[in-house]
């Protein structure tokens, strides 16, 4: 049974991490958009290894973490569609995963964030 509100459905939210290579954060932002995302953040990160370690295993340290509010339906066909650029691109390679959004306040944000148009004027 679906959840309505003023006349729109209203669907869960959840926040999806993705972690790739500096170099490549413009790329998957882009990714990402494709699927009614409306709010992104990209920071930088760094891993935790050892100098040693990551140089006796080729690491690349300079990682840039994107933090994206999608909504609960669109998020296997994300991950499917990261996990097919991780395989194919060129040094593409990362890690993504989501968990749920618990709460918005706001009609007007949760409409932002969920890609929502009805209602809007």
């Amino acid at each position: 049974m679906a959840n309505t509100f003023n006349g729109f459905d209203i669907k869960k939210l959840k926040l999806l991490f993705t972690v790739v290579d500096r170099n490549k954060g413009e790329f998957y932002l882009d990714v990402i958009s494709q699927y009614e995302v409306n709010c992104q953040l990209a920071m930088p990160g760094s891993g935790t290894a050892t100098s040693d370690l990551v140089d006796m295993l080729g690491l690349n340290t300079h990682k840039v973490v994107i933090i994206s509010v999608v909504r609960e339906d669109m998020v296997t066909t994300i991950l499917n569609a990261l996990e097919e650029k991780f395989c194919t691109i060129k040094n593409g390679k990362g890690i993504s995963f989501a968990v749920p959004l618990s709460s918005v306040i706001g009609v007007n944000l949760y409409q932002f964030l969920s890609n929502n148009r009805v209602g809007r004027e």
